[in-house]
C-alpha cells in the first residue's frame, strides 16, 4: 500500500493552512476536518475544481454540494430571500452541524447546486476548518471525502485510504467530534422540511425557529437523500435488541462466516462518533456481516438510524 503520510499535515499549524490555501487557489482538492465528517474541499468560486470533486467521488453532477462559509455575516453573499426563521436558526446553531437550504445568490455557480435555484450552506464547528475559511476570501464546497455512496471518513487516514493521490493534502484535525453528517433543513418555503437527520434535532429547530417542520417529500435534492448511501463492503443487518443480535451472531457464525455486533447501549454520542470507523474496520478485517443494534429514535438517534438503514439497503442492490 502506498504511504500517504506526507499528505497528512497538522491542521493546527499556520504553515499547513497556508499550503492548503495555495493548493485550493491552484484548483487542487484538499481533505478538510469538520465536527461531522472530513470533507473533500474546493474553492466555491472555482468551477473547474468543483468539477473535479464530482470526478474524484464518482458523484452524480445533479447531486448538490454543501457550501461552507466562515461566519454568519457572509450568508447574504451566497443566499437571497432569507426567511426570518432561517436567520434565527442559523444565528443560534452556527457554527455547528446544521445545513440550511436557501435561494441562491448570483455568486453561487451552477456546479455547486446541480443547476438548482437553491444552495445548501453551513458553518462548520471545527477550529481547523474555520481557520482555513477565515484565510480565504471565499467559501468552500466540501462533500464527504470518500467515493460516492461509501462510508464517510472521520479521521485524516480514512481520507487518504479512500482517495489516495486524488487529494493533494489532508489537514489533520483529529477524530470528528460528532461523526455523522449535518442536519439539512430546507428553508425555501414557509413550511420547512428536514431532508437529512443529523446532530441537531427537529425539536430543537422547531423551538428556536418558532416553526413547525414537515417530513421530507419529493425527489433527492440534498446530500444523503438517496436510499442507498454510507455503505461498507460488508453486509449490515439491523436488529432491535442485543438479544436478537446475539441470536443472529450464533446463526451466522455456525455458517463459518465472520460476524460482529455493533451496539453502544444507547449511548447516542458514542454510537455516532464510532459508527463509520467501526464499519470501515469491519471491512479492513473482512467481516462478512455487521449486526447493528438500532438506537432509540429522536435527536442523534434519528441520524444514526438513517445512516444504518441506508448502509443496510446496499445489501439488496
Amino acid at each position: 500500500m502506498q504511504n500517504h503520510a506526507g499528505q497528512i499535515l497538522d491542521g493546527n499549524l499556520s504553515t499547513s493552512i497556508e499550503l492548503a490555501v495555495d493548493n485550493l487557489r491552484n484548483d487542487l482538492l484538499i481533505g478538510l476536518p469538520t465536527e461531522t465528517v472530513y470533507g473533500l474541499a474546493a474553492l466555491a468560486s472555482h468551477p473547474k475544481a468543483i468539477a473535479k470533486i464530482f470526478e474524484v467521488k464518482a458523484r452524480p453532477t445533479n447531486h448538490p454540494l454543501i457550501l461552507h462559509i466562515a461566519d454568519y455575516q457572509q450568508l447574504e453573499k451566497w443566499a437571497k430571500n432569507i426567511p426570518q426563521y432561517a436567520r434565527n436558526i442559523c444565528e443560534h446553531f452556527w457554527p455547528g452541524p446544521l445545513t440550511v437550504i436557501l435561494m441562491r445568490s448570483k455568486n453561487v455557480c451552477d456546479e455547486i447546486t446541480g443547476k438548482r435555484e437553491t444552495v445548501a450552506i453551513r458553518i462548520p464547528n471545527h477550529k481547523v476548518a474555520l481557520s482555513l475559511l477565515n484565510s480565504l476570501n471565499d467559501g468552500l464546497v466540501a462533500p464527504s471525502a470518500n467515493r460516492f455512496g461509501k462510508v464517510s471518513p472521520t479521521c485524516a487516514k480514512h481520507v487518504v485510504d479512500d482517495l489516495g493521490d486524488d487529494v493533494s493534502l489532508v489537514l489533520d484535525g483529529g477524530i470528528c467530534e460528532i461523526g455523522v453528517e449535518s442536519t439539512i433543513i430546507d428553508c425555501t418555503s414557509n413550511s420547512p422540511q428536514i431532508l437529512r437527520s443529523g446532530g441537531i434535532s427537529k425539536s430543537d429547530l422547531e423551538e428556536i425557529g418558532k416553526i413547525e417542520i414537515a417530513q421530507s417529500d419529493g425527489d433527492s435534492r440534498a446530500p444523503g437523500m438517496l436510499e442507498k448511501h454510507y455503505a461498507p463492503i460488508c453486509r449490515v443487518e439491523l436488529l432491535d435488541s442485543l438479544q436478537q443480535a446475539m441470536h443472529r451472531l450464533n446463526e451466522i457464525s455456525a455458517q463459518g462466516l465472520a460476524v460482529e455486533i455493533l451496539d453502544f447501549n444507547d449511548d447516542l454520542e458514542m454510537y455516532a462518533k464510532q459508527l463509520y470507523a467501526r464499519l470501515r474496520l469491519a471491512d479492513d478485517r473482512q467481516i462478512h456481516t455487521v449486526l447493528a443494534v438500532m438506537p432509540s429514535s429522536g435527536g442523534l438517534g434519528d441520524a444514526i438510524r438513517d445512516r444504518l438503514i441506508k448502509a443496510c439497503a446496499a445489501n439488496y442492490g
